[in-house]
C-alpha cells in the first residue's frame, strides 16, 4: 500500500520510434511477436491450468501487469507465471516491460547454461510458432543453475532499464514475483512486496496456506541493515504508522515502501537492489494451487482468506472472484483509502483432484458484490 510517495501525473504511453536505439528497437519487435505465442496469457482470462485477473484501483492508470506462459521455452509442460506491480510516474511502463522482456532474458540465460544448446530466444519463434518444425526442448537443469539464470536475467533486466531511452526509471520502477514450474519443481523469484502462496493439504486433509515468498519491506532486519550500510534511511511517516519507507540520505524522497525493485535508480546507490530473493519447493500430491498476487490483494486479505476464496471458486473465474473480494475488503477494512490495483494469477497443480474445504472461516468482508 502506497508504494511510492513521490508520484507525478502519469504520462502518456505514446512513444516515438525515432527515439529507440537499434538494440531497443530490435528487442521491442521481438517482444511484440511474443504476444502471438500460443499458451502465453497476459490478459484477464483462464486456461486449463491457470486463472488470471487484473483490476485497476481507484487511482490513476493501472500499473499492474501479469503473465502465464505455458510450455515456456519448450513443449515439456514448463510454466512461467508472474505478477508485476509498477510505481512512480512511469511504473505502468516498467511493469509491462518486465512482463514482456524478463521472460526472454531468463530464457536466454537458462539456455546459455547448456553448452551443447544452440537455442536462443531470437530463434524461439521459429520453433514455437511454426507447427512444421520440431519444438525446442530444455535439457534437465539443476536448481542451482536455474537460480543463477534468474539472478543474471534480473541483473541484465535492470541494466537495460537504466539505459532505456523510452522509459525514465530514475523514480519509477516495479516489483516482480515470478514462478517457474518444471515437473515437480517450483522455483520462485521475488523482487519487492508482491507474494506467492501455496495451498496444500495438511496431514489431516485440511487445506492450509504456506507463504512461499517474503515481503521485502525496508524494515525487514536484513534489508534495513543493507540500506543502513549504503547510507539510505528507513522510517515511517507519522500519518502512516507501521508503513516503513526507503528514503534518500538527505531528502525525504521518494519514500519507497519496498527494499527491492526493478528501476528506481535514484535509490540504487542507497540500499535498493533488484537481486531476487529465491525460494524452492518440491511439489507433492497434497499441493493444490499457487496464488501470485500484487500487494493490493495482500494488504486486505490474509493468506488463509485467499486460499479459502480460491478453493471455493470455479477455477475458470477464481482470479476474478479473488480480486472482487479484495476490492470489497478495501471498502470495508480501509474505507478512507483508495483501492489499489489488484492482479492475481492462480496456477492449479492437480486438475484431477477435488479440493476439500479449507480450515479458516470466511470473513464477511470477503463477500463478493453481485
Amino acid at each position: 500500500m502506497g508504494s511510492c510517495l513521490s508520484v507525478a501525473g502519469a504520462p502518456s504511453d505514446a512513444c516515438d520510434d525515432r527515439l529507440w536505439s537499434p538494440t531497443e528497437l530490435s528487442d521491442h519487435r521481438i517482444e511484440m511477436r511474443v504476444h502471438r505465442v500460443p499458451g502465453r496469457l497476459f490478459l484477464n482470462g483462464s486456461s486449463q491450468i491457470a486463472s488470471l485477473y487484473c483490476r485497476k484501483g481507484y487511482g490513476g492508470i493501472n500499473q499492474d501487469a501479469m503473465l502465464v506462459w505455458e510450455n515456456f521455452c519448450s513443449n515439456d509442460g514448463t510454466v512461467l507465471c508472474g505478477v508485476f506491480d509498477g510505481h512512480g510516474p512511469y511504473g505502468h511502463l516498467v511493469a509491462k516491460k518486465l512482463r514482456d522482456s524478463f521472460p526472454l532474458k531468463l530464457m536466454a540465460q537458462w539456455n546459455s547454461s547448456n553448452p551443447d544448446s544452440t537455442y536462443s530466444y531470437r530463434n524461439f519463434f521459429n520453433t514455437s510458432m511454426n507447427n512444421d518444425l520440431e519444438p525446442c526442448t530444455i535439457a534437465p537443469t539443476e536448481i542451482a543453475t536455474l537460480r543463477q539464470s534468474f539472478i543474471r536475467a534480473s541483473k541484465i533486466m535492470d541494466r537495460d532499464l537504466r539505459i532505456h531511452n523510452q522509459i525514465d526509471c530514475s523514480s519509477s520502477g516495479s516489483t516482480a514475483v515470478t514462478l517457474l514450474k518444471q515437473g515437480h519443481d517450483l522455483l520462485i523469484a521475488n523482487v519487492g512486496d508482491s507474494r506467492a502462496v501455496l495451498a496444500t493439504h495438511d496431514r489431516n486433509g485440511s487445506l492450509i496456506a504456506i507463504q512461499l515468498t517474503t515481503d521485502l519491506k525496508p524494515d525487514l532486519p536484513r534489508e534495513a541493515e543493507r540500506i543502513r550500510i549504503c547510507k539510505g534511511r528507513v522510517f515511517a511517516l507519522q500519518n502512516e504508522p507501521g508503513i516503513y519507507r526507503l528514503w534518500l540520505p538527505n531528502v525525504d524522497s521518494p519514500g519507497l515502501a519496498m527494499s527491492r525493485s526493478f528501476g528506481d535508480f535514484c535509490l540504487k546507490d542507497f540500499g535498493l537492489i533488484s537481486v531476487p530473493d529465491l525460494s524452492y519447493h518440491r511439489l507433492n500430491h497434497r499441493d493444490q494451487f499457487v496464488v501470485l498476487a500484487t500487494d493490493g490483494v495482500w494488504d486486505v486479505l490474509s493468506n488463509e482468506e485467499v486460499v479459502s476464496i480460491v478453493s471455493s471458486s470455479p477455477r475458470s473465474s477464481a482470479a476474478r472472484i479473488l480480486v472482487d473480494a479484495a476490492v470489497q475488503a478495501w471498502k470495508t477494512k480501509l474505507p478512507t483509502s483508495k483501492v489499489d490495483d489488484c492482479s492475481v494469477v492462480c496456477l492449479f497443480l492437480n486438475s484431477m483432484s477435488e479440493l476439500k474445504p479449507s480450515t479458516p472461516k470466511k470473513d464477511p468482508s470477503n463477500v463478493v458484490e453481485q
